[in-house]
């Protein structure tokens, strides 16, 4: 990223879930005035904003998302200013065969989306990517929130839960590893293939604090639930396992950034 002027549209420091994400992605991405690039599962813009500041007028960053909530508000906070990046609702396992070629592929936070059949979305993904592109995408890895996950099955187990605690192994199973990205990228052909996880922790007070965090029960926790035909039973499993923090803390998260290239690395 040498070379490259001082960003004005900086990650922003108050996300502490997006943007950690987003510095493990940058960590990965070769940048340089000119690009096009396609940000998928954009989101509200991070890092699609900072991304279109780095390719500058010449360039250009096309970001997508399945919500067309966070693509308004995206365009929102865009206003009238980086006229070369642009908002659009695209499924990302889905995408139009118009949708142009890219010199780089990005998505933070999106490999998740790509259910059910994730390798193939990557393989559509990597159709509008041109020759000699990248691609770099993040995503919680298998081994996220473990320690929490560990403590459920415990208490699933302990209140004879069994058809609960066997639909949560079934959600356990299905997370992606560092291992299942780099088996994908590989199977694609891709060359220079770099996956690396980092840790990041994720602080929480118990009880309430901890049932309704906004990370927490915005994606997370909500699996437990979903395990459970009967709420009621969630609720008091979930509450007394929010009271006792102590047992599972420190939450701890890995971060995930696969990176590959099409074709020969530069």
């Amino acid at each position: 990223m040498l070379g490259i002027p001082m960003a004005r549209w900086l990650l922003p420091k108050h996300d502490p879930w997006s943007t950690p994400f987003a510095e493990t992605l940058l960590s990965q991405l070769s940048l340089a005035p000119g690009l096009h690039i396609l940000d998928v599962a954009s989101g509200h813009g991070i890092p699609a904003f900072y991304l279109a500041e780095q390719v500058g007028p010449t360039g250009r960053v096309l970001g997508i998302d399945l919500s067309a909530g966070q693509v308004a508000r995206a365009r929102a906070i865009q206003g009238t200013q980086l006229p070369w990046l642009s908002f659009a609702c695209h499924d990302v396992r889905t995408l139009p065969d118009e949708l142009p070629l890219f010199d780089r592929i990005t998505g933070n936070l999106s490999v998740m989306f790509f259910r059910p059949n994730r390798e193939e979305t990557l393989r559509g993904l990597i159709r509008h990517l041109r020759p000699g592109g990248q691609l770099v995408l993040t995503f919680p890895s298998l081994g996220t929130f473990d320690s929490l996950w560990q403590r459920v099955d415990h208490e699933l187990l302990r209140r004879g839960h069994a058809a609960e605690r066997e639909r949560f192994h079934v959600y356990l199973a299905e997370r992606p590893s560092a291992e299942d990205a780099r088996r994908w990228l590989a199977a694609l052909e891709m060359t220079g293939i770099s996956v690396a996880e980092q840790p990041l922790e994720v602080a929480s007070g118990d009880g309430p604090a901890f049932l309704h965090h906004p990370l927490l029960r915005g994606g997370f926790l909500d699996d437990v639930y979903e395990c459970f035909e009967d709420q009621h039973q969630a609720d008091a499993m979930m509450t007394a396992i929010s009271e006792d923090l102590a047992r599972f803390a420190p939450l701890i998260a890995l971060r995930c950034a696969m990176s590959a290239w099409k074709g020969a690395v530069d």
